[in-house]
């Protein structure tokens, strides 16, 4: 038996969102080279809400992709289950780009190591920053951060968060998962 305890209810995911969007339009506002790239799954659906937010925000169409990232993962041949295998969509070239990788949850990174990997396989941008909804803070792997935090939360090993949203799981919330 596990224990969800809420980290952020609907109403605080769309502040958070809104929040991560206002820093982005300060910081690159300005650079016309600005992509955002989301990383299968949730990571290209919250990409998708922050594009909505930028292209008002800062008044143009900001290009929106959507990376898969499971041939690049190093655990795929020790998994005990198939990986789920979804589709790369970039409808720009990447080459000289200023990409905003977007994802739900930073924990050991080796998914944004291999969302590198993959980025790097359509071409060279001239810069990459990472956006986070959640960042679980103290269990990382790999030397990456996050350039955008929307919220950092201390986790044990046995904890995992699970994020929802409402395009695939009828709600917005995050939750930290605990064993009972």
């Amino acid at each position: 038996m596990e224990e969800c305890g809420t980290i952020l209810s609907s109403r605080d995911m769309e502040r958070t969102l809104e929040r991560l969007a206002s820093e982005v339009s300060e910081r690159r506002g300005d650079d016309e080279r600005l992509v955002l790239l989301g990383i299968q799954r949730r990571g290209a659906d919250l990409a998708l809400r922050l594009k909505a937010r930028l292209d008002r925000s800062l008044g143009r169409d900001i290009p929106l992709g959507k990376l898969d990232i499971n041939l690049y993962r190093d655990d795929w041949t020790t998994l005990n289950i198939q990986p789920s295998i979804n589709r790369t969509e970039i409808p720009f070239d990447i080459e000289n780009t200023s990409i905003l990788l977007v994802d739900d949850v930073l924990y050991s990174g080796r998914t944004i190591r291999a969302a590198l990997e993959a980025v790097l396989d359509y071409g060279r941008p001239r810069r990459v920053e990472l956006l986070v909804l959640i960042d679980r803070a103290g269990l990382r792997e790999l030397p990456i951060q996050a350039d955008y935090v929307g919220k950092h939360v201390v986790t044990h090993g046995d904890e995992h968060v699970d994020v929802r949203v409402a395009e695939r799981d009828s709600e917005d919330k995050v939750c930290l998962v605990t064993p009972k």
